[in-house]
């Protein structure tokens, strides 16, 4: 279980989070990530709908991102905020999966630049990643 300094729980930080994030998808999850102030705690949000599937589902998918989650933590990211939403997909997706998925989505070159305060949009990162998407095709 994450601490409470470590958890989202504000409606309106979701919102702004969402909004206001650099988006980072991947096939199961889509992550918004928001740079804070220096010197604090990472947060996590998770956003797991009934598209998902049943409850035992929905709880079993929120439960493995938050090992993920509690891994990072525990790796000493600082500085960030993150709220993870699950895609339909996520529901069969095996643990390691996911695992990496959130990972990546933490270690991308855009991920890092809206830690410092770089990307506060998701347009730009979406942009973004059209552009690297291209550069891997070429």
């Amino acid at each position: 279980m994450l601490a409470k300094a470590n958890r989202i729980t504000s409606a309106d930080d979701y919102r702004v989070i969402v909004r206001r994030g650099a988006k980072v998808a991947g096939a199961h999850t889509v992550s918004y990530l928001r740079s804070r102030e220096s010197g604090t705690d990472a947060r996590f949000g998770f956003i797991v709908s009934k598209k998902v599937g049943s409850a035992v589902r929905r709880n079993v998918v929120r439960r493995r991102l938050k090992a993920v989650c509690h891994e990072v933590i525990v790796g000493g990211i600082r500085d960030i905020d993150v709220v993870v939403r699950a895609l339909p997909s996520a529901a069969d997706a095996a643990w390691p999966e996911l695992r990496a998925e959130v990972l990546d989505a933490l270690a991308r070159p855009a991920a890092r630049r809206s830690r410092d305060g770089g990307i506060g949009s998701a347009s730009a990162s979406a942009s973004e990643a059209r552009t690297t998407k291209g550069a891997r095709r070429a």
